[in-house]
């Protein structure tokens, strides 16, 4: 019998390895994301207090308003563009991006090109 890789215990492999170069400072905290079948989450850690500093998702309110009828790449790009705009009310312009063992394509890249969009650089 063939024993098929589980693809979340590989992606949770390729996290941590990401995660073991990736630090969160805060002059340039962490922007983690996380993608459900659902929603997509993302928010912005400073990983030497170990605290959130900003946070967005399509499971949150205002956010759910915008994206009625949408497809999930542009809920995503919503969230990128309103975790920008949080982050740049705190204050926040420069950020470590870690995709969270996600490839670089599809909803992660158009939360990280909304992002980017509000304003906020890496």
């Amino acid at each position: 019998m063939i024993n098929k890789p589980v693809r979340n215990k590989e992606r949770i492999k390729r996290h941590y390895r990401i995660r073991n170069k990736i630090n969160g400072t805060p002059e340039s905290p962490r922007l983690n994301v996380f993608r459900s079948n659902k929603h997509i989450y993302a928010q912005i850690i400073d990983d030497t207090k170990g605290t959130t500093l900003v946070a967005a998702s399509t499971a949150e309110k205002e956010v759910q308003e915008q994206i009625a009828k949408s497809t999930k790449k542009e809920a995503a790009k919503i969230v990128g563009l309103a975790i920008g705009k949080k982050a740049m009310e705190k204050g926040i312009t420069t950020v470590v991006f870690d995709r969270g063992g996600y490839v670089y394509h599809g909803r992660v890249k158009e939360l990280a090109d909304g992002a980017r969009e509000a304003g906020l650089n890496f």
